[in-house]
């Protein structure tokens, strides 16, 4: 019996129980059997799925018992909640849909805090398909983010960063910004990244990109993401015009607070490559008004800008009565001393005191000072940045201002980053030995010394992330449960070497001749998962493993995470994957490398997490590959 024949005997089945009644004794708080309505609900969303007839035949049915059911009790819920999932199961009609989003939105409105959560559940699921319609619901859904409920209010945040758009970019920053300073400590660091993402996807100008990126920094900056203070400063170097306004923003929010450690390197960075804007009073008005409050604290005063609007404007940064040099340099002072600054935050104020020995035109022996201090500094960077900073001063201070030029724009996509991308490709495709590097070395001009000011003139100027003792992977209680004794393993590469690609001291040795095969441990929707195995020959112990995803469905599998674990006699060390988006239809694979080393030869076994939105939905899954052939452990 096919669904054209058992649809329309459903139907007429549920038309009876909603629009006739049934006997007392099959009534639930008024609604007739909801027990029942729901089974045939379901029933009709599985025959209707990718069925245009049988989806045709209950549209209007649907609408009847959308419209006609009272949502008031608990089961009448029940009866509208199964309602909008056929609706948007089955190839319902566009109006239904909406109709099916309206009921969600209403949900919304509930005192029942589990009908709030599915409703918010429901419409994140919507965004993607239903966006206009569920769009028109996103005055109720910021007012969740109040929600004292913690559930709820993340639900509600989740929801509330999907409805983003270059229409409301404005507004709901805004909503999202004033959330973000009263939210729960755990929602803090989802906030701040969904703010700075969707600034920086649908920016509508250069200052107002600036100015959010700031106020986050500002509020909850201990909690951005580690590539918020590179891309500020990218964004920052990249706008010419708004060289002057941002140091002089940057300049009071440190003045106001050095506690924010993001901040406080952007706002060192600046100093350091603007400096000399710093003292000129200028203000450049060169993008339209933009509604919202300053970052600054300050009040009175005017703008010395062309047309003299009020310190108050978000336009114009806080009036900077005069700013003298040595109130700069002792900001800076202030910064290094603090015991709340980071080994990192004191190499940029470091640095940002030596490119002003170049920009301010006082004298530079308090700047020596400094220098001569930080020469014998535990830190052993910041003792060697020091040393060379001096050296510069007393053997090569003919070249010090050439040195210290203001740093060159780094490009996105440039060639720095597309010469990494197309050896990650390479290292995908023909599986060589060595990993790509994870650390780009910056070069400026007039860098003529050895690594370490080659390498770091500035620490946030790496393009692509590094590797770093924290981002290796103790993932052992995946495989063998929860150890409060479970040592981490010690770094693959603890002492840096006098290249970017130090992989264990790898041999430039041939691959071998006969090749592990490959092994797809993976299979759902279109979405493959492939392994590919190389064992350098120099380096019995090590196995390199090449993760591809490849896609062939028709809608692309969006923020796309693998996580891999690993018995606890073996080391891990996963490389960054060459991007979080597998596109549909066999587009570009993305790929990611392992690094296992196993000291003793034992059998290996994997456990891998994946986790990814594919046709608006989420997914998760968990699995153990057993399967391994013998060649990647012998």
């Amino acid at each position: 019996m096919n669904a054209t024949m058992v649809v329309p005997q459903l139907v007429h089945t549920l038309r009876t129980l909603v629009m006739t009644g049934c006997s007392t004794e099959h009534s639930v708080s008024g609604v007739s059997d909801p027990f029942l309505q729901v089974q045939i609900l379901r029933l009709l969303r599985i025959l209707g799925r990718n069925h245009e007839e049988s989806s045709e035949t209950m549209n209007d049915l649907l609408a009847q018992v959308a419209t006609n059911t009272d949502a008031s009790r608990n089961a009448g819920s029940a009866v509208l909640f199964e309602t909008v999932l056929t609706i948007m199961d089955i190839r319902s009609a566009a109006g239904l849909r909406v109709l099916a989003v309206n009921i969600l939105g209403r949900f919304l409105l509930n005192s029942d805090r589990n009908i709030r959560y599915v409703a918010l559940t429901s419409l994140l699921k919507l965004v993607q398909s239903d966006h206009s319609a569920v769009q028109r619901h996103r005055p109720t859904v910021v007012e969740c983010l109040r929600e004292p409920d913690a559930s709820l209010s993340r639900r509600a945040l989740e929801l509330s960063l999907a409805l983003v758009n270059s229409s409301n970019v404005r507004t709901m920053t805004q909503e999202l910004q004033g959330f973000l300073e009263s939210c729960p400590p755990d929602l803090r660091a989802d906030c701040a990244s969904g703010i700075l993402l969707a600034a920086e996807r649908f920016a509508p100008t250069k200052r107002w990109h600036i100015d959010t990126i700031l106020r986050v920094l500002t509020t909850a900056g201990t909690y951005v993401r580690d590539d918020a203070v590179a891309n500020l400063i990218q964004l920052i170097g990249g706008a010419q015009e708004l060289h002057a306004y941002s140091v002089r923003r940057l300049y009071s929010a440190l003045a106001e607070d050095i506690s924010q450690q993001p901040l406080v390197q952007v706002a060192a960075w600046c100093i350091g490559e603007y400096g000399d804007l710093l003292l000129e009073g200028t203000c450049e008005e060169t993008e339209p008004l933009q509604v919202g409050p300053a970052l600054g604290v300050h009040r009175g005063g005017t703008c010395e800008g062309r047309q003299g609007r009020p310190q108050g404007h978000s336009l114009c940064p806080p009036p900077l009565r005069k700013v003298e040099e040595d109130v700069v340099l002792a900001l800076l002072e202030r910064v290094l001393q603090s015991h709340m600054s980071l080994p990192a935050t004191r190499g940029y104020a470091l640095t940002a005191l030596m490119k002003l020995s170049t920009r301010l035109h006082g004298d530079n022996n308090r700047i020596c000072q400094v220098m001569s201090i930080y020469g014998s500094c535990q830190d052993v960077e910041l003792q060697q940045r020091a040393v060379e900073y001096n050296a510069l001063f007393r053997k090569y201070d003919h070249l010090r201002a050439a040195v210290l030029e203001k740093m060159p724009l780094v490009e996105r996509g440039g060639p720095q980053v597309n010469e990494a991308a197309k050896e990650s490709k390479e290292v995908a495709q023909l599986s060589e030995a060595a990993p790509v590097p994870t650390e780009t070395q910056v070069r400026g001009p007039g860098y003529p010394w050895g690594k370490s000011m080659v390498q770091l003139p500035y620490p946030a100027l790496t393009l692509l992330p590094s590797l770093q003792a924290s981002k290796l992977l103790d993932l052992l209680d995946l495989l063998d449960g929860p150890s409060e004794n479970a040592q981490h393993p010690p770094p693959l590469d603890p002492t840096p070497g006098d290249t970017l690609i130090h992989l264990l001291d790898l041999p430039c040795t041939p691959l071998p001749s006969a090749p592990i095969p490959n092994l797809k441990v993976f299979e759902r929707e279109g979405l493959q998962l492939t392994l590919s195995f190389v064992r350098p020959p120099g380096t019995p112990t090590l196995l390199l493993i090449t993760v591809t995803a490849t896609n062939t469905s028709g809608g692309d599998v969006t923020h796309f995470i693998c996580q891999v674990a690993v018995p606890k006699s073996f080391q891990l060390q996963l490389q960054a994957p060459s991007g979080d988006t597998v596109p549909a239809q066999g587009g570009l694979p993305m790929t990611q490398l392992l690094r296992i080393l196993n000291p003793n030869k034992a059998p290996l076994r994997l456990k891998l997490r994946l986790t990814y939105d594919h046709f608006g939905q989420s997914v998760q899954e968990i699995f153990e590959v057993n399967n391994l052939p013998v060649e990647t452990w012998q």
